[in-house]
């Protein structure tokens, strides 16, 4: 799943979206860019609610990384 921020969201809207996804047992990766961070999230992210994410202050958009059914 990868979690992309509005454009030059704050440090403490960030900080929330990490301690959130880190307190529900996932790895998290961060990239942040010149106007915007995408966070990855590491795991079975199965069980997160995009929508409640995508609520959350700071985020522009959910993307839900598909499982290749070959595995």
């Amino acid at each position: 799943m990868l979690i992309i921020t509005k454009i030059n969201a704050s440090e403490e809207s960030l900080d929330e979206i990490k301690e959130y996804l880190i307190n529900k047992g996932f790895d998290i990766h961060q990239s942040t860019g010149a106007n915007r961070t995408i966070i990855g999230v590491i795991g079975d992210t199965e069980s997160l609610d995009e929508q409640q994410i995508e609520s959350m202050p700071g985020v522009s958009q959910v993307v839900r990384i598909k499982k290749d059914p070959k595995e």
